[in-house]
């Protein structure tokens, strides 16, 4: 049963071979995508480990496998390979602009706009300044830089 959220298949299938192979401990672990899964519906509701539903096996597989991959870097390196793919087929702008300018307003300026800001085309870039981006590994990017978040937190 693939819930809401879950890995898709062509997400997995991005993921899949950058994953460790086997536990370094003897056994055999858990599937990794149901563990996967298990994490991110976590990082996504905040419900307590003890209270993950059981199509994502036991939370203990899934907290351990969590703060293992969390204490040995394994999130990260997999958010830097898969941004590292999408980086290699030119779907990234790296290009940032931070503005830290304050500008108050007088107390009666509080009100809503009365006309729609103009719409202004972007010019930058052979596309037009739209990036192509993979929606697979954008979202696959973006779930575990929130897994990486959360991690680090």
């Amino acid at each position: 049963m693939v819930g809401r959220g879950d890995l898709t298949n062509a997400e997995w299938g991005r993921l899949e071979p950058l994953l460790p192979r086997c536990g370094a401990r003897g056994g055999r672990w858990s599937e990794h995508r149901k563990v996967i899964n298990g994490v991110l519906f976590r990082v996504r509701t905040g419900v307590p480990w003890r209270d993950l539903p059981e199509r994502f096996g036991p939370w203990e597989t899934v907290y351990k496998r969590h703060r293992r991959w969390s204490a040995d870097g394994t999130w990260d390196l997999l958010l830097t390979r898969v941004q590292a793919a999408e980086d290699a087929e030119g779907r990234i702008d790296w290009d940032v602009s931070v503005d830290s300018t304050t500008a108050r307003a007088h107390q009666h300026a509080a009100g809503a706009r009365n006309t729609a800001p103009p719409v202004v085309a972007p010019q930058k870039g052979p596309h037009g300044g739209a990036n192509p981006v993979d929606p697979v590994l954008r979202t696959l990017s973006v779930r575990l830089a929130e897994v990486v978040r959360q991690a680090s937190a």
